[in-house]
């Protein structure tokens, strides 16, 4: 019995660590933080002592520090999401990173089209349907949009797909409000079309392609060997 709650104590610890973590990576990016935290936290134990002086039961103390509890998650999830999406802003594949760690059936495959200057597009499956998410310049991105565009196209069938450019300027989705902006997206197929459309465009990515460019010269048939070829 011992050795079958010993993964659960490591979890529980491990845990424990990670929202260590969490909390003083966001009180070090974000001044707001602590003193919320300070707030939300003194507040409730500030109301029960109160009602406790007016004459109220003590029944009431758990209350309080269940509210502070839970008023401290509600403060550290909000902050700490809002820290790390700035944290993020401006750093090539986050876009990605994000879509990968939100809930439900996401798939990510990261910069399928790319550029030196790390312009790079990147490829959503979900229930939504397809869906393109560029960052970079936006003149070099949308070129490898549309190119991703028409290849998709050929093997999507009726699924929807859509594109979208990071960004600040107008017609752009800022990093902060990707995870709002691909949630409130309809769902216009099954998760079944989402496997299904995750199996062929894996297949369609694993095709060997051949390199542009002359042919090496180590690849170059000996002379006179076509001439024997065809005496064949």
């Amino acid at each position: 019995m011992a050795k079958a709650q010993e993964p659960e104590k490591a979890s529980f610890f491990t845990r424990l660590k990670q929202i260590g973590m969490v909390f003083s990576f966001t009180a070090k990016r974000d001044k707001v933080f602590v003193p919320l935290v300070v707030t939300v936290v003194f507040v409730p134990l500030i109301a029960v002592g109160v009602a406790v002086a007016l004459g109220l039961s003590w029944i009431w103390a758990p209350l309080g520090v269940l509210l502070a509890l839970l008023g401290t998650v509600i403060v550290l999830n909000l902050r700490s999401q809002k820290a790390m999406m700035k944290e993020a802003e401006g750093q090539p594949g986050a876009a990605a990173s994000i879509i990968e760690n939100m809930r439900g059936d996401w798939r990510v495959s990261p910069a399928i089209a790319s550029t030196t200057q790390f312009d790079m597009v990147h490829l959503v499956i979900g229930r939504p349907g397809v869906i393109l998410i560029g960052e970079g310049n936006v003149s070099r991105v949308k070129g490898l949009i549309n190119q991703e565009r028409r290849r998709l196209l050929k093997v999507i069938g009726n699924a929807e797909l859509r594109d979208f450019m990071l960004g600040n300027e107008e017609g752009q989705i800022p990093l902060a409000k990707l995870r709002t902006t691909l949630i409130r997206l309809p769902r216009t197929i099954t998760a079944k079309d989402v496997n299904s459309l995750d199996k062929r465009l894996t297949a369609l990515s694993a095709r060997p392609q051949m390199p542009r460019g002359a042919l090496p010269k180590n690849m170059k048939p000996p002379k006179g060997q076509f001439k024997a070829m065809r005496g064949r």
